[in-house]
């Protein structure tokens, strides 16, 4: 177990591999240790870090830093104290809202953003999801069983149901569309098809990011696709990172998915 004091608050993380630097970020159901699969999947080429933000998994539950802005800062502290000066991104739902963020603030710092489960407006989020604001941890855990994979179940438990409260809130005021069309870094947004918590992106919230963004829909998978075809998650992964600026390679097999756009 690693960890660093950012803020007066104590981060967990954990690192796994060697290489170029890559962090995964957790969305509201989970911490770090639903990305293992997908660490040790690139660990052999990249060094691939993964965190709990403050309110989930083993990371200080300080109210004061649940807000968006908050982890946004902790990332860049966190790159700062590792001496990381650029990085790809992964971040799942919770995580990708800061991971594209964090890619529209500080542009000269991120090589490329995968978005897993990301809720691009408020309305993508769905009313179970949104109610963890008003019902917090015992909804969290209900959601978190249904999804079946014990890293998620026993993640969940963790987290502090103001983390939950504050962060949803938050990450329902942002219109992450109109914050990507300026950005020029290569963003694939990735969802599962029968996701019942998030909606994935409708034609009108992406106008003006046709050059750099690529949105794909994946077949047999709901909210957690990392886990759920984890062998074929960790292919596009790799592909995505060795595509460069050309996202139009990015050809999958077909069984398995769909392009939206």
């Amino acid at each position: 177990m690693s960890a660093i004091v950012i803020n007066d608050g104590l981060v967990h993380y954990e690192a796994m591999g060697h290489g170029r630097p890559l962090i995964f970020l957790h969305g509201w159901l989970g911490s770090w240790r639903y990305w293992v699969p997908a660490m040790d999947g690139l660990s052999v080429r990249y060094r691939a870090y993964a965190l709990d933000l403050w309110g989930f998994g083993d990371s200080d539950k300080l109210e004061m830093h649940y807000s968006i802005d908050a982890y946004l800062e902790l990332i860049e502290e966190f790159m700062d104290r590792l001496g990381v000066q650029s990085i790809s991104l992964v971040g799942h739902a919770l995580g990708g809202v800061v991971a594209l963020l964090f890619a529209a603030r500080f542009p000269e710092r991120v090589e490329r953003v995968m978005g897993v489960s990301v809720p691009l407006v408020g309305a993508a989020i769905s009313r179970p999801l949104a109610s963890l604001s008003s019902n917090g941890g015992a909804l969290a855990r209900l959601v978190a069983r249904r999804a079946n994979f014990p890293e998620v179940d026993v993640e969940a438990r963790k987290a502090d149901v103001p983390a939950i409260i504050h962060s949803i809130r938050s990450a329902m005021a942002y219109d992450l569309g109109r914050v990507l069309s300026p950005v020029d870094i290569p963003v694939l947004l990735v969802y599962g098809e029968g996701d019942v918590l998030i909606k994935p992106p409708q034609p009108e919230w992406l106008q003006g990011c046709d050059k750099n963004v690529r949105t794909m829909l994946l077949n047999g998978t709901q909210h957690f696709p990392m886990l759920e075809k984890r062998n074929k998650f960790n292919r596009l992964l790799l592909d995505f990172l060795d595509a460069g600026g050309d996202l139009a390679s990015l050809e999958l097999k077909e069984e398995w998915q769909r392009r939206l756009r």
